[in-house]
């Protein structure tokens, strides 16, 4: 039987599936309308399809080290609402997800929601959660870190709100380089550093960042004469306070983390990742009375 466009266009009304989705499922079942939506139902599609346009700001951050911890990764997972973020199942979810995607080789998250998780597809595997939880779900980002001279190490924060992993080189996996490793992820979830050292700092970050001083300058009335030397002197802090190596250290603020390193021996920080859920996403801001007044209209 041909596939039509208005019965391609009837399904999508039904379902909130995508139109390649639809398609596919009236041409498996012969334009049988019922026997695609329920195909749709099944496969998770059409619940998941609907709830895509939502904002899904919440969730949790997860890591998967390998048993050698030469290899790491860092995932986002989000969801619509905290309460969702520490439900039992979305929490193994999560696991999941992460655990799938640092077993393999993987390095996007369109090939990574082609990835087996049983017997399903990770597209499958999300889409089923979303039936049974009832909230848009998404992996929004992850990062593998592999260090074969060396180990990486992470650490959560905050109910996993926050995600670190650092990349070490090592001489040996020994208490003090490992006690090294934890040491720095922590203060990289407390401290935020946007680069490893001030060499890091690229030419348009740093450009961008003068220009603001420049115009903090300007606009405080401080005397064109002198505004560039201030600006220099605010660039120096920038970059110290910015870089992770140059920041004094969390736990000892005598110590510069670049300091701290140098004390232990045998270690050289090589990079690092942090993710704090929802970091740079629009959220939703709920309004009870607003929506009991709208649903008391009818």
């Amino acid at each position: 039987m041909t596939v039509t466009a208005a019965m391609v266009k009837e399904l999508r009304q039904m379902s909130g599936a995508g139109m390649m989705d639809c398609k596919k499922a009236l041409v498996e079942h012969d334009g049988n309308v019922e026997l695609a939506m329920e195909f749709l139902q099944k496969k998770g599609i059409a619940a998941a399809e609907k709830k895509s346009g939502r904002i899904a700001a919440e969730g949790l951050v997860a890591q998967w080290v390998s048993p050698d911890q030469k290899k790491g990764v860092l995932v986002e997972v989000n969801c619509e609402t905290d309460f969702v973020s520490r439900n039992e199942q979305f929490i193994t979810l999560v696991a999941t997800i992460s655990e799938t995607i640092g077993n393999s080789s993987v390095s996007s998250i369109e090939e990574a929601m082609a990835l087996p998780v049983g017997d399903q597809s990770m597209t499958e595997f999300i889409n089923e959660a979303i039936q049974t939880i009832g909230e848009k779900i998404q992996i929004r980002r992850f990062e593998r870190l592999d260090e074969p001279d060396g180990f990486v190490e992470g650490y959560l924060h905050a109910g996993a709100q926050i995600g670190v992993m650092v990349k070490v080189k090592a001489e040996g996996v020994n208490d003090d380089a490992t006690q090294f490793a934890k040491d720095v992820s922590m203060h990289v979830a407390a401290m935020n550093p946007g680069f490893l050292s001030p060499d890091d700092i690229s030419d348009e970050a740093a450009s961008k960042q003068e220009e603001i001083f420049t115009a903090q300058v300007v606009d405080s009335g401080k005397p064109a004469a002198i505004a560039p030397k201030i600006v220099q002197g605010k660039m120096g802090k920038w970059r110290r306070e910015q870089s992770l190596l140059a920041q004094a250290f969390v736990k000892d603020s005598k110590l510069s983390v670049q300091q701290y390193q140098d004390k232990v021996g045998g270690v050289q920080l090589v990079s690092f990742c942090r993710y704090a859920v929802g970091e740079g996403m629009e959220k939703k801001v709920d309004n009870l009375a607003e929506e009991v007044a709208a649903t008391l209209k009818g």
